[in-house]
């Protein structure tokens, strides 16, 4: 009978750590950032969306309802704030798998940070995706317009 292969284990040096350690500050910074940012996009959603309700003339038609301005600021905003949550969440499991030597912390911190990339790579796609898609558009448009 073979013996079963033996677990391999990889060990985080002193410089690792020290990288580490200024990576969690570094994006802690920017997600800190990014709620900052993703409070103030609220707050101009509903004033701009109070404002256009506010002040609605029949002279001004935008083709939408006004007030379907702040669903589009919040549906923005909910996709926005899934990478800064785990974003932040990798911040603080590192931070705190650094200063107790904890590795299931550390674990969890590549968990987050993995979701993070995953999710970020799956929007770019999507919105690559889009631009893909109304570049053809316009360029149909044109040829039509050529046309006539």
């Amino acid at each position: 009978m073979e013996n079963p292969p033996e677990e391999k284990k990889i060990e985080i040096g002193p410089e690792s750590l020290k990288n580490l350690n200024a990576t969690w500050k570094w994006t802690m910074f920017l997600s800190v950032l990014g709620y900052i940012f993703l409070g103030l996009l609220i707050i101009a959603g509903l004033a701009t969306s109070t404002f256009l309700t506010a002040f609605k003339t029949r002279e001004a038609n935008l083709g939408i309802p006004e007030s379907m301005f702040i669903v589009a600021i919040l549906v923005g905003a909910a996709i926005y704030f899934f990478p800064i949550f785990f974003l932040f969440r990798f911040s603080r499991n590192t931070r705190d798998a650094i200063q107790n030597h904890d590795s299931r912390k550390l674990d969890k911190a590549f968990r987050n940070l993995r979701i993070y990339f995953t999710y970020t790579g799956v929007l770019v796609i999507v919105v690559l995706s889009i631009y893909f898609a109304a570049l053809l558009a316009a360029g149909a448009s044109m040829s039509f317009l050529k046309g006539s």
